[in-house]
């Protein structure tokens, strides 16, 4: 720049004050010079933008080859403080006032292309101080002094692990679709989401709340009928294989077993009637095969502190339709409110000698569900409510509770959360549930485990179960 400013004045100056051949001669001589060097610098920068193109093309290259061969990780690390309190038949209360456990979720994401999707998620869930499946004896349970620095089994435990394709013709119709197999996302499902404060897996968790090995495909509709959101899933899996092991003494490895439970399997369909982002309308139907419980014999083994096993007691369907209004109004104070109903049914079919829930029948159950949730104090505050009958059975046995699942209650639940995001990442929250036990089993299997008897009758028979049950839980949240 400085040497363009020097030529403009050289030139200026010979048009005012050169007088002399030699001198005009000798501005001539320059003038050429910084021309020369002009040039000079044009084909330097020329050459250097040439370079800094393609140094900048192969940069794009390594970026591009980084992001499709490294899997993305993100973390969710919850430390927790529940106050449980059981009040027995009897009248007699047991309790822990502070059960502290950190809650750690490791997250997987690769996708090698736009429309493959791998998503995976190991876990650790344990108590402050104790390993509750160290296998030591209740003795050693308390202690957790040298977890990591001793030789043990293969204790990482991988909660999700699957692939997921995204397509958007499916075989010429022009309909989206996708298809997925593995360690499926089968918890913490639509409308237990909002008061886990996450995003909703794929089961309705009226009905299904529990890890599940299977796969799934959904065929998108709304193109179709013009109906928004609608669509339809089918899924299928397995929830208990009977198979010996490696190296079996039989010689007949992974062959099935006889006397041993049979394979756990479920068939399922999700259909989405409506779904415009404000109104969401979902069900659910399905079918489980050969489903464990304890017979009368094996029951009696267990209430006598006697070795027991269980046995396959029979099928069953279960249906579920879930409403969410989430937002009453398009803006203002009421588009935060969510509202949702949501009503469930259970049906077995036994095959056992000895029947299904201590029925030789097949017994009906129904169970509903009310919540809403509304923005408060800069956090999010919801109540919930449900019921159930006294043959109702769910699969909800993965459900976020240190009590047992408030959605299996053969009575009544009471809940209210509050959650509040304190910065970006860390979150807070407060959780209060009251479970009223109207009849015993609410949490068993499928056998005589899961006999429905009225509290005050199986007290008077001698038993001494869980009438009510509470549990305050507070916790601190990092997600990044």
């Amino acid at each position: 720049m400085k040497k363009l400013v020097t030529l403009s004045l050289i030139t200026a100056s010979s048009m005012a004050f050169a007088s002399t051949a030699s001198d005009m001669r000798f501005l001539k001589n320059e003038i050429a010079n910084l021309k020369a060097e002009m040039a000079e610098i044009k084909a330097g920068n020329a050459k250097t933008a040439k370079k800094v193109k393609k140094v900048s093309k192969k940069l794009n290259k390594v970026k591009a080859h980084d992001a499709q061969d490294n899997i993305k990780w993100s973390a969710d690390v919850r430390t927790s403080m529940d106050n449980i309190n059981y009040t027995m038949a009897d009248g007699t209360e047991r309790k822990n006032s502070s059960l502290f456990s950190t809650r750690v979720w490791l997250n997987m994401a690769y996708a090698p292309t736009p429309n493959l999707i791998f998503k995976g998620q190991l876990a650790y869930n344990k108590a402050f101080g104790a390993d509750f499946g160290n296998g030591r004896g209740a003795g050693f349970d308390s202690f957790d002094w040298i977890t990591n620095e001793t030789l043990t089994g293969n204790e990482m435990k991988l909660r999700q692990a699957y692939w997921l394709y995204l397509g958007d013709d499916f075989l010429g119709t022009g309909l989206g679709w996708t298809a997925s197999a593995g360690r499926r996302p089968s918890t913490t499902g639509f409308l237990s989401s909002l008061r886990e404060d996450d995003a909703p897996q794929s089961p309705l968790s009226h009905m299904i709340d529990v890890e599940f090995d299977g796969a799934s495909s959904m065929l998108k509709l709304e193109k179709l009928t013009g109906v928004s959101g609608m669509s339809i899933k089918l899924c299928a899996g397995v929830g208990s294989t009977n198979a010996s092991p490696r190296f079996s003494n039989t010689g007949t490895d992974y062959a099935e077993v006889n006397g041993v439970l049979d394979d756990v399997k479920l068939l399922g369909v999700i259909f989405v009637p409506y779904d415009d982002g404000q109104y969401k309308l979902k069900t659910m139907a399905f079918r489980a095969w050969d489903l464990p419980g304890y017979d009368n014999a094996n029951m009696a083994n267990l209430m006598a502190g006697r070795p027991a096993f269980m046995s396959t007691m029979g099928d069953m369907d279960g249906a579920v339709a879930s409403l969410l209004v989430d937002g009453l109004s398009e803006d203002g104070y009421l588009s935060g409110v969510k509202l949702f109903a949501s009503f469930a049914w259970s049906n077995t079919r036994p095959t056992h000698a000895d029947g299904m829930l201590g029925s030789l029948d097949e017994e009906s159950g129904t169970s509903y569900w009310f919540g809403v949730q509304a923005p408060a104090f800069g956090g999010k505050f919801g109540v919930e409510y449900n019921h159930g009958s006294q043959y109702w059975r769910s699969f909800t046995y993965g459900e976020d509770t240190m009590m047992g699942s408030k959605l299996a209650v053969r009575g009544d639940a009471f809940e209210a959360y509050y959650t509040k995001e304190l910065t970006k990442g860390l979150s807070f929250s407060l959780r209060y549930t009251n479970i009223d036990y109207e009849y015993t089993g609410s949490n068993g299997f499928f056998g005589a485990d899961g006999r429905p008897m009225k509290i005050s009758d199986a007290l008077a028979a001698g038993m001494n179960p869980v009438d009510e049950a509470q549990d305050i839980r507070a916790y601190i949240r990092y997600r990044f």
